[in-house]
């Protein structure tokens, strides 16, 4: 892993050589990362081990530390240079340092609030401008992805899709739109969710359900085994067909306009909905949803609204814990056989929603079921919402470091809770290959239910 080269934003020189400024100073009066929340961080090096550009580089200012100190000088007026900003553009986001850390130093407050400055204030080189301007003129907009989705179904179906990946033009044209297409999952028939799906049986609640974007056009069977399972479970399904973004892939990336504009019309929309609660099967989206109290804070015409929106986001997982089941549980292979699963943590559903006992307590429920641990847990696959596109290097070598650790259990069916992890470990097992069954959550729960087997003999 330490010949993973890090690339600087925009610099042709090699790392660690004289860097360019792009602001001065560091960051302007709006929202600038709190001295009182940097000033948690002891330097005690917990989050060392757990940090995945860390492990890779062995570089002190690429460990939550490291960065740190930058924010730090940066908020004491120093100016923001290349340098600095490839260090935060290099981080992951995966929270793994929050879980890891004993003096709760809140690194994901600090990384949220100095990517809003450093988009607002540097213009990046032209080419990383423009495929970020793609990624965000497409990702958070569920109707545009479908179009792109047909399209892309034609070309697997047509095989013009593989031929152009045989040429290699794409990569040589440009690594970030390369990754973005070795990504892409074999697509069927596109799959939606109802606006309502009525409870079987008696009910026992009302929730509204996140269809996502990339999970409402790439993965609509993972929302339709959502919809199922709850249901199943006694659920009320509304799902608004008006509604949109939750923002959590613009927050994450620092674009905090934007994140905060798709933050409130969710709002409307689930307020207007009449739910008890709102169930998301996507780990970033309800990291984000669970944070709009902190987001919208500052404002007046949101901020009570959003803490009360936030107290009702819950994870698929969580949700189904707190009800118990009522749905029978039915083996996943024939003759029910013992079954071997792994299941991946989420970054953000490990680290920053601390939701790691329940997804593991639905899986054991399943009749057959053994449960296989994968070591080193904690480390980031590499998926991090854009971060494979925007950094393929990287976002390889710990998709790979994942695929090792995953085939050391033995497992024959690989879970998880996220549509980007899907996506990453996929890609990552199939280049070792040595390609596995893998499906989300929700789809081991509905399969259950349903007593299909998702396994063979």
């Amino acid at each position: 892993m330490a010949g993973v080269r890090k690339v600087e934003l925009g610099m042709p020189t090699l790392f660690g050589e004289e860097a360019t400024v792009l602001a001065r100073p560091s960051f302007d009066a709006h929202r600038p990362p709190s001295p009182e929340l940097l000033d948690d961080c002891v330097h005690c090096g917990f989050c060392l081990t757990t940090c995945p550009t860390y492990v890779l580089w062995g570089e002190e200012m690429d460990s939550p530390r490291g960065r740190i100190d930058l924010m730090r000088s940066g908020v004491e007026g120093a100016p923001l240079t290349t340098s600095m900003v490839s260090h935060f553009d290099a981080c992951l986001g995966c929270m793994a340092c929050v879980t890891a850390c004993p003096s709760g130093v809140q690194y994901d407050k600090l990384l949220e609030a100095t990517r809003a400055q450093v988009e607002r204030r540097v213009a990046r080189p032209p080419r990383e401008r423009a495929i970020r301007a793609l990624l965000f003129a497409l990702m958070p907009h569920p109707e545009r992805l479908r179009v792109v989705r047909t399209l892309l179904r034609l070309g697997q179906r047509t095989g013009a899709l593989g031929l152009v990946r045989r040429t290699g033009v794409v990569g040589r044209l440009s690594p970030q739109l390369d990754a973005m297409q070795a990504l892409v999952p074999g697509l069927g028939k596109r799959e939606s969710v109802p606006e309502r799906t009525p409870a079987v049986g008696k009910r026992r609640a009302v929730v509204g359900m996140l269809t996502g974007c990339v999970q409402r056009e790439f993965f609509g069977d993972v929302n339709a085994a959502t919809a199922r399972v709850l249901a199943a479970e006694g659920c009320d399904v509304i799902a608004p067909r008006r509604q949109g973004c939750c923002g959590a892939l613009s927050v994450h990336a620092g674009r905090e306009e934007e994140g905060l504009t798709f933050a409130r019309r969710l709002i409307d929309t689930f307020d207007a909905a009449g739910v008890d609660r709102i169930v998301v099967n996507a780990a970033g989206c309800g990291s984000t949803m669970k944070d709009y109290a902190h987001l919208l804070a500052d404002d007046p015409a949101y901020a009570e609204r959003a803490r009360a929106f936030s107290e009702r986001v819950a994870d698929l997982s969580e949700i189904l814990v707190e009800l118990g089941p009522v749905a029978p549980r039915h083996p996943i292979a024939p003759d029910g056989r013992e079954v071997v699963v792994a299941y991946h943590d989420a970054c953000h559903l490990r680290h920053a929603q601390r939701v790691v006992t329940q997804p593991r307590a639905l899986l054991r429920g399943i009749p057959g079921v053994t449960l296989r641990e994968i070591p080193e847990s904690e480390i980031c696959c590499g998926s991090a919402g854009v971060y494979n596109v925007l950094n393929p290097e990287p976002a390889t070598a710990l998709g790979d470091r994942k695929a090792a650790n995953i085939l050391t259990t033995g497992a024959e069916l690989l879970v998880t809770a996220n549509p980007g992890c899907l996506m990453q470990i996929t890609q990552s097992l199939e280049r070792a290959g040595k390609p596995m069954p893998f499906v989300h959550t929700a789809v081991i729960m509905d399969a259950s239910i349903r007593g299909v087997h998702l396994v063979g003999r």
